[in-house]
């Protein structure tokens, strides 16, 4: 009998209401922008602009004319940052849209019907702002972004060095950890110098390469071409260009660092923090200390939280900026805004899919890569992140535990409130004897399955010998691997905690209603 749908209470009378009587929208393109104004502000209340500078001023001039307080705008490229910051500065109360939620149903589309039709969705208050750090904020963004630019094009010429010599035959690679190391940097300056001694070049090494002399020295005797050698200095000089850029960059984001403390009236030196302990050892590492500006700006120490470098932490400063956590009420809008939480699609009561939407999120990037990282820690996180990977795959637990950083950054910036383990730590022996009590309830249903299985087996000899032999074999592997779990989750005995009757019955059951296709019999 097929069952009833449910009835659902719709609210009565539910119509759309003006919420923003003096908004204004906007449609933003590389060569002009399209306003549009509510029809009784001005007789032509459709115009075009240009997109110079003093177009821009006249944009917000006539908007203030016409009595404008709130406008939304389609983030169309970066053509719409200066029109943004223009209009900000000038005291507008100014929504940036995503173009996928202001799309218009109808046919035609000009600049005219989109501008008309962005204006009268912010005026019904269906728009969403997306969220925008403050301007300081977006400058150490800019620099930020940029910096990993260089590091991947630095990157790239240290892969374009390694061809080159791999096409001479010089086997550096082989012998030396790292060929822009100490060692690596002297043997290559010294070829571009113009040495092709094996010997000599070899001597340049450390005396602590793991290599011994000789070794390093078969590796450098080589075919030298002219070619190749002017590809390797070319590939060498642009990665010294990139690491000065990199320095330069560093400085540059420091001094903007401390303006943006002045304006917070905020200051590192007066500032007291409990120091995480984290040193930048690596070869790209920042050239000054980000902890303490961070610290100043939120008032609480990220680098406390496991997996959260100094790379990490000044990326988040200028994504974030340092008042975020008003913008967010709540942090799952901000888990949901750094695309770290499940998208249910639910049909007929039914979740179809949670998987997270495809889309570039600097910040989700930023969190998820930061998970990651922790899947061998023996931190809190790092556990957490091997117990879903076991139940769930990797990337589950990568998005599962990118969504709990975001929850301890929005609560720790909230609240004032410094990172602790002991909020996080959890009883092994209480999570043990949950695991080994649902091994337990399996192997007992497994049990009593196989038991009515084998009271059926007049009717289970009916089905052809092979398929027997499959269901029964699969069956014995589920049996084996629940009960190898639950021995090496508890290594001094697993007997304390399963009965023995529990696993001998089962395999003892297992056994009987296994039917052997070659014997044409039951096997007892």
């Amino acid at each position: 009998m097929a069952k009833k749908a449910k009835k659902i209470k719709t609210n009565k009378g539910i119509k759309l209401e003006v919420v923003n009587s003096n908004a204004a929208g906007i449609d933003v393109s590389s060569r002009e922008m399209q306003v549009c104004v509510p029809e009784d502000r001005d007789g032509d209340n459709n115009r075009c602009f240009g997109t110079f500078t003093e177009d821009l001023h006249l944009i917000s001039d006539w908007l203030q004319t016409c009595g404008i307080t709130t406008v939304a705008m389609e983030s169309t490229g970066v053509y719409w940052v200066q029109l943004y910051m223009r209009l900000e500065e000038d005291g507008f109360d100014v929504l940036l849209v995503n173009a996928k939620a202001i799309k218009n149903i109808g046919e035609k589309k000009t600049d005219e019907i989109d501008a008309q039709w962005i204006m009268l969705l912010h005026s019904y208050g269906l728009l969403k702002a997306s969220f925008q750090p403050d301007n300081q904020a977006r400058r150490i963004r800019n620099l930020s972004r940029h910096k990993d630019k260089m590091l991947k094009s630095s990157s790239r010429e240290v892969l374009h060095m390694q061809k080159a010599m791999e096409l001479m035959n010089i086997k550096l690679v082989n012998v030396i950890s790292d060929i822009l190391g100490k060692s690596g940097i002297a043997i290559i300056e010294a070829i571009l110098g113009g040495e092709r001694d094996a010997y000599q070049l070899a001597a340049l090494a450390d005396p602590r390469c793991k290599a011994s002399p000789q070794t390093i020295e078969k590796s450098l005797v080589a075919k030298w071409d002219d070619d190749l050698i002017f590809l390797l200095e070319q590939s060498y000089r642009l990665y010294q260009f990139y690491q000065k850029q990199m320095q330069e960059c560093d400085r540059k984001i420091e001094s903007i660092g401390k303006e943006y403390l002045s304006q917070i009236n905020s200051t590192s030196s007066t500032f007291e923090y409990l120091p995480s302990g984290k040193k930048n050892r690596h070869k790209n590492a920042i050239a000054f200390d980000v902890e303490p500006y961070a610290c100043a700006l939120w008032g609480i120490n990220l680098m406390r939280v496991p997996g959260i470098s100094e790379v990490t932490t000044l990326k988040l400063m200028g994504e974030l900026g340092y008042n975020f956590t008003d913008k967010f009420e709540t942090y799952k809008q901000f888990c949901r805004w750094c695309n770290v939480s499940p998208n249910n699609k639910i049909s007929g009561g039914k979740i179809l899919s949670s998987k997270i939407p495809k889309r570039k999120d600097p910040v989700g990037i930023i969190l998820r890569t930061t998970a990651n990282n922790l899947r061998a820690s023996k931190c809190p996180l790092g556990f957490f992140f091997r117990r879903i990977q076991s139940r769930s795959g990797h990337m589950s637990a990568v998005v599962a535990t990118a969504n709990k950083l975001a929850r301890i950054i929005y609560v720790m910036v909230k609240e004032k409130r410094e990172f602790e383990e002991s909020y996080m730590s959890f009883n092994e022996e209480d999570m043990l004897k949950k695991r080994l009590e649902a091994t337990q309830k399996a192997l007992i249903n497994i049990h009593k399955q196989l038991k009515r299985w084998y009271r059926w087996s007049k009717l289970y000899r009916r089905i052809k010998g092979r398929k027997r032999h499959i269901v029964t074999n699969t069956l014995g592997c589920l049996l084996l691997v629940l009960v190898h779990s639950a021995a090496v989750q508890d290594r001094n005995g697993i007997k304390q905690v399963l009965p023995l009757d529990i696993i001998s019955i089962s395999v003892l059951s297992f056994k009987k209603s296994y039917f052997s296709p070659k014997k044409r019999r039951w096997n007892t």
